[in-house]
């Protein structure tokens, strides 16, 4: 059986890949973007998803293209539920409308 990396957590790359290499804290971060410091420790304590408003702010503050923090989040999220024995299970089991007869 193949070992799988882990699924990273939306918290831990935005800790390890864009607040610590910066040296920032939630609170420098929150004060930034204009939000409250409980959004962004929520969000490094896995409490709470990014936002389509949080995104924005991230993504302006980090320089990054609007959206990125939020495809980020649903990309992971994915490869989270993939790993997901019972859903696993279940997708073996739905099959494809358009390949199934009408009549059936």
């Amino acid at each position: 059986m193949k070992e799988l990396i882990p699924v990273p957590k939306m918290s831990e790359v935005l800790r390890e890949e864009f607040m610590q290499p910066l040296g920032l804290s939630a609170y420098r971060v929150a004060k930034d973007i204009m939000v409250p410091v409980s959004r962004i420790q929520e969000i490094l304590q896995d409490k709470r998803k990014i936002t389509a408003d949080t995104d924005l702010r991230l993504c302006k503050y980090f320089g990054m293209s609007k959206g990125f923090f939020l495809r980020l989040q649903m990309d992971l999220d994915l490869l989270e539920a993939e790993d997901t024995e019972g859903l696993q299970a279940d997708l073996k089991n739905i099959i494809c409308i358009t390949t199934q007869s009408i009549a059936d």
